[in-house]
C-alpha cells in the first residue's frame, strides 16, 4: 500500500473543497440591519443626485417633478420615514410638495388622469402629520370633481389602479366618508371586469393584462398570454395601500384581500430560481432576466400580507425572503444606485436592455418600490 505524503494530502483536500460551491453573499440571509443600511444607501444616493426636490425631470422632454414616477418614490420615502426618522427625509418630501403648491402636475387640478393624481397620496400622508387644509385642497377638489359625474371608466390601464385607488381610499379614511370607498370600488371593478374585451383580470391565471392591447388573441412568442411584471406589481401595491386605509369592516375589504391572495399565489408559481421575477411572467424567454421593479412590488405585497396575517407565513415568507435577498445582494450598487430597473413602458420589450449597469429613463419609481418592499421586509425580519 502506498502512503500519501503531506503535500499529496493537501492537494487532494484542496481539489475536493474546490468542487464544493462556497456560500456566496447572495445565498446568505439578509438581516434587518443590513436591509436598513441598504435602504439608507439607496435613498441617500437619490437625494444626493436630486438635491433640489422641485427640479424638473428632463429625459426626452422636460416634465414637472410631481409626475407619477416621482410620486411613487415619495410613497416609498414616506413609509421609510416610519423606520428611519432622519428629519432630512421628511423635509425632502415637504419641500417637494411645497414647491408644487400641493397641486397636481403642471397645476392641472381637475385632471381625471390617475398618473397625475398620484402625488396626492403623498400630500395626504403629509397632511396627516401636520393637518393644514391647503395640503389636500387640490387633491380633494380633483377627486370630488370626478365623483360629481357618473363616469367610472377612467382606469383603462392597470398602472392607474395603483396611482388612483389609494387616493380615494386615503380621502375616505381622512373624512370618514364611505362615498370615496364606493366610487373607488366602482372604478376598480370596471377595470377588472369590463375594460378590454372582458375585463383586464384573468380569473383563471390570477394575473392582469396591462390594458386592452394585451387581451387574447395577443400572445407572447411562446404562445402564452402577456402578463407584464411591473403592471401586476402596480395592482399588488394598490391592494396593500388600499387595505391599509380601509377599516377592518370597511366596504369591499374582503374583495381586495382575496385579490391579493390570488395574485400572490399566481406569482409564487413563476418566481425565478434566483429570487427575481422575469419582465414577462409567463414567457421567461421573451426579454427574460432579472427585473427589480416588479420584484420589489411583489416582495412588498407578500411581506405585508405575511405581517398582517393575511398570507401564509410558511408559504410566502420564503418567497419574499428569497426575492429580497436577491434585490439587496444583486441589484444595489456600492454607491446606492439600483440595477435591473426596467424603464417606463407597458410591456416586456419596453426600456430594454435591463441589466445591472443599465440606467433607465427614470430611476425614481424603482427606488420607491424598493423602499416599500424594504420597510415591510424590515418588519418581517424583525419578527424572527
Amino acid at each position: 500500500m502506498h502512503r500519501l505524503n503531506l503535500r499529496q494530502i493537501l492537494l487532494a483536500s484542496l481539489t475536493i473543497w474546490s468542487l464544493i460551491p462556497a456560500q456566496s453573499d447572495a445565498q446568505s440571509p439578509v438581516t434587518a440591519g443590513e436591509s436598513l443600511e441598504k435602504m439608507r444607501l439607496a435613498n441617500n444616493y437619490f437625494m444626493d443626485k436630486w438635491p433640489d426636490a422641485g427640479q424638473r425631470i428632463v429625459t426626452n422632454i422636460s416634465r414637472a417633478s410631481n409626475i407619477w414616477t416621482r410620486a411613487v418614490y415619495y410613497e416609498g420615502l414616506m413609509e421609510f420615514c416610519k423606520l428611519d426618522e432622519d428629519p432630512a427625509y421628511l423635509d425632502y418630501a415637504v419641500k417637494w410638495a411645497e414647491f408644487h403648491d400641493w397641486n397636481l402636475r403642471d397645476g392641472q387640478t381637475y385632471t381625471r388622469n390617475a398618473d397625475n393624481q398620484c402625488a396626492g397620496q403623498v400630500y395626504i400622508d403629509l397632511y396627516r402629520l401636520d393637518p393644514k387644509p391647503e395640503k389636500i385642497r387640490y387633491i380633494k377638489a380633483s377627486i370630488d370633481s370626478m365623483m360629481r359625474t357618473g363616469k367610472i371608466d377612467d382606469w383603462s390601464w392597470i398602472d392607474a389602479i395603483q396611482m388612483g385607488m389609494p387616493v380615494f381610499a386615503k380621502l375616505g379614511a381622512v373624512y370618514h366618508d364611505n362615498a370615496y370607498f364606493e366610487r373607488m370600488h366602482e372604478m376598480y371593478r370596471f377595470t377588472r371586469d369590463q375594460h378590454g374585451d372582458h375585463g383586464l383580470f384573468n380569473k383563471k391565471t390570477g394575473l392582469w393584462w396591462r390594458d386592452g392591447d394585451f387581451d387574447p388573441p395577443y400572445a407572447e412568442p411562446n404562445g402564452k398570454d402577456c402578463y407584464w411584471s411591473r403592471g401586476n406589481g402596480w395592482v399588488v401595491m394598490a391592494m396593500v395601500r388600499v387595505l391599509e386605509e380601509l377599516p377592518k369592516n370597511g366596504p369591499h375589504r374582503k374583495e381586495y384581500v382575496n385579490m391579493l391572495k390570488k395574485m400572490c399565489k399566481a406569482l409564487a408559481r413563476v418566481q425565478r430560481p434566483d429570487g427575481f421575477w422575469n419582465v414577462s411572467l409567463h414567457d421567461p424567454g421573451h426579454f427574460g432576466g432579472r427585473e427589480a421593479t416588479g420584484t420589489a412590488m411583489f416582495v412588498y405585497g407578500m411581506a405585508w400580507g405575511v405581517n398582517q396575517g393575511i398570507l401564509s407565513r410558511k408559504k410566502y415568507e420564503p418567497a419574499a425572503r428569497k426575492a429580497w435577498n436577491a434585490l439587496i445582494r444583486e441589484a444595489v450598487h456600492p454607491d446606492g444606485a439600483l440595477g435591473y430597473v426596467q424603464g417606463t413602458g407597458k410591456e416586456p420589450s419596453a426600456g430594454q436592455p435591463v441589466t445591472y449597469d443599465s440606467v433607465p429613463d427614470f430611476e425614481d419609481y424603482g427606488l420607491g418600490a424598493f423602499l416599500l418592499a424594504g420597510t415591510e421586509m424590515y418588519r418581517l425580519l424583525n419578527t424572527r
